[in-house]
């Protein structure tokens, strides 16, 4: 039974939409085709751990370009 006690909140929920797209666009460069309709399940621990830290990654690039004015 999955746990529904997820402690991942969107801190701006409209950037969920955004935030899944980028998702579907790192998977596909990591060669994980169909990944929105894949069962994670099926996935390794560490293929899954590559999107998220591949979009972790990216989205602390975005904010230092941010902070420093780029």
């Amino acid at each position: 039974m999955p746990n529904n006690n997820n402690s991942n909140k969107l801190v701006v929920p409209e950037a969920k939409a955004a935030l899944n797209q980028m998702k579907l666009e790192i998977a596909n460069e990591l060669g994980l085709q169909n990944y929105e309709t894949t069962d994670k399940g099926n996935l390794t621990a560490r293929q899954n751990g590559y999107v998220g830290g591949y979009m972790t990654k990216k989205l602390v690039e975005a904010g230092q370009r941010q902070l420093s004015g780029k």
